[in-house]
């Protein structure tokens, strides 16, 4: 575990929470990392991926993705670099969102993770990047992100996370 880093400006975030589940614990009594691989999956399709009729998503939420919508969205690249272990908590974690990068095909999401933002001593758990490649379900070839998507992801465009490790 490396030294917490000051958080960035949340202005330009979407903050997303993320209620945690008692299996997502391991044997040290804290979230393991495949779980916390899940929780980001999880944050990240409430942010991007378009809503069922009547549903309320943040308005970033335009992708339609899958085999119906001939249009696949697959992981590139995840690194995350871990602060502090995630205990178990009744309350959601808040799961901080914004991209590096938005390419011609491909998506950099960066994600913070703290604890509920209603306790007084905040804490930073974790920080996340993953590279998204959007792809035709038929041919595997990328396909260019929408004018909508670029729309309405840009607002959320921001500086990529600098791993202290590097």
């Amino acid at each position: 575990m490396t030294e917490s880093p000051a958080p960035a400006d949340p202005a330009r975030r979407l903050h997303i929470p993320i209620q945690l589940r008692w299996g997502d614990l391991d044997a040290f009594n804290h979230v393991n990392n495949t779980s916390m691989l899940k929780l980001l999956e999880e944050a990240r399709v409430r942010a991007f991926w378009a809503p069922e009729p009547g549903e309320d998503a943040p308005e970033t939420a335009v992708l339609e993705s899958g085999v119906a919508q001939g249009v696949l969205t697959l992981i590139a690249r995840q690194e995350i670099e871990y602060f502090a272990p995630v205990p178990y908590q009744r309350r959601p974690l808040e799961v901080q969102m914004w991209f590096g990068k938005l390419g011609g095909s491909s998506v950099e999401v960066c994600y913070e993770v703290f604890n509920d933002p209603a306790n007084a001593e905040r804490v930073l758990y974790a920080r996340s990047t993953a590279v998204i490649v959007l792809v035709s379900a038929t041919t595997g070839r990328p396909v260019r992100i929408e004018p909508a998507m670029r729309a309405a992801w840009e607002p959320y465009l921001g500086e990529p996370i600098v791993y202290t490790h590097r």
